[in-house]
């Protein structure tokens, strides 16, 4: 159940290991994205139960991550027995999203468009990206009926959102920023957050499955970029291209409404549950307001570890206050904070050699932003020790 709402390995193992001990059992787990494995022993005994388990890589559903670990604390009170918490476990695996499919697809519009102000491009770009986002919720729609659309969903997204695109800026809007608008609508499927909790999992020696995390992201960024790519070419060759009028930029301000707008969008998309939305919000304008202080002394990429350590010691916090799990905050900043994006601009200015917008040093940046957010999590976890294993 926990890997199923994409919990990373290693709170994973700590957190089995915490519930084997209250049990009065001893334990072994290996957890990798596509396999769990358990050992079970009790003291004295030499038989042991084995059990593996192939599992697909899972999702977050910070919602019922939160029911789980309340499940647990219930568990360890004495409040509900073992037989009792298994048939709380099957009720919390059938609950159906508490967000409709309108809130959702209202959030994937918010999510396109609020991840285009945040670029800083310009309103004709903000508008057509949360457009795009609300036609490629509908193919996520399609992929819950399909297996065969679910099995291509994200390039197919890519390719449809990269010819609606081409098809807008010839008929429509000459001031669009094609690519930028590709990469707002498709927001959602850029794993930045994957490849961040993979080094996180190589940092603290869960190899096989920080490798095999980060293997996998790298493989949905290119199907993306593949998707991108195929769709901008077919639309040049149907609709030609047209010379692109820049239209006004934003203000800058904006970010701080773009940050609002995110985080509203996440609370539903990871079907956070209402009573921590308000913590959630505040840890996205947490690691933005961090960071943005922390590169005005430091390297903008360096600033990144101060937005990566407060959001730390503030999701450590929460759990101490709420008694919830961490990650229900953290993912919130991270998300903010990761640079999955500029993996998707760097890969584009590679193999196209064509930038859709300014940078310098785009691979470097990456990198450090990577390096940075893995060790401000380490230094913010020591800071202030985590309560929960989660």
């Amino acid at each position: 159940m926990l890997h199923k709402f994409g919990t990373p390995a290693y709170r994973m193992e700590a957190h089995l290991l915490n519930v084997a001990q209250f049990l009065g059992l001893r334990a072994s787990y290996i957890i990798t994205p596509t396999a769990l494995t358990f050992v079970i022993w009790s003291e004295g005994h030499e038989e042991e139960y084995t059990h593996a388990a192939r599992v697909n890589p899972g999702e977050l559903d910070l919602g019922a991550l939160a029911r789980t670990d309340e499940l647990v604390d219930s568990l360890s009170s004495g409040q509900v027995t073992l037989e009792q918490a298994n048939e709380r476990l099957d009720e919390i695996d059938t609950m159906p999203n508490p967000y409709n499919r309108i809130a959702t697809g209202a959030a994937f519009v918010l999510s396109g468009g609020a991840f285009a102000m945040l670029m800083g491009t310009s309103w004709n770009d903000v508008l057509w990206s949360g457009l795009i986002s609300l036609v490629v919720y509908l193919f996520v729609l399609w992929s819950g009926r399909s297996k065969r659309v679910a099995h291509m969903l994200e390039p197919l997204v890519a390719i449809v959102a990269a010819l609606i695109a081409c098809g807008i800026s010839v008929y429509l809007d000459p001031g669009i920023n094609i690519r930028m608008v590709i990469l707002s609508a498709i927001i959602v499927f850029i794993p930045g957050l994957a490849l961040t909790l993979g080094f996180a999992e190589l940092s603290a020696r869960h190899l096989v499955s920080g490798t095999a995390r980060v293997m996998d992201a790298l493989m949905l960024l290119f199907k993306l970029y593949f998707g991108a790519f195929l769709g901008i070419a077919l639309g040049f060759s149907l609709f030609g291209q047209v010379e692109f009028v820049a239209p006004t930029p934003i203000e800058k301000w904006t970010a701080w409404v773009a940050i609002a707008l995110l985080c509203m969008s996440l609370i539903i998309i990871f079907r956070t549950r209402k009573r921590h939305a308000p913590w959630s919000m505040a840890a996205g304008f947490i690691a933005y307001g961090s960071s943005i202080a922390g590169a005005m002394y430091l390297d903008s990429a360096l600033g990144t570890f101060i937005g990566a350590f407060s959001v730390a010691v503030y999701s450590n916090l929460f759990t101490r206050l709420a008694n919830a799990p961490a990650c229900i905050v953290a993912m919130q900043g991270l998300i903010v904070l990761v640079p999955g994006s500029k993996t998707y601009i760097g890969l584009n200015s590679l193999i196209s050699g064509q930038e859709f917008i300014a940078t310098d040093s785009i691979g470097q940046q990456t990198f450090i932003i990577f390096m940075s957010l893995v060790a401000g999590l380490i230094f913010g976890n020591v800071a202030l020790p985590p309560k929960k294993s989660l």
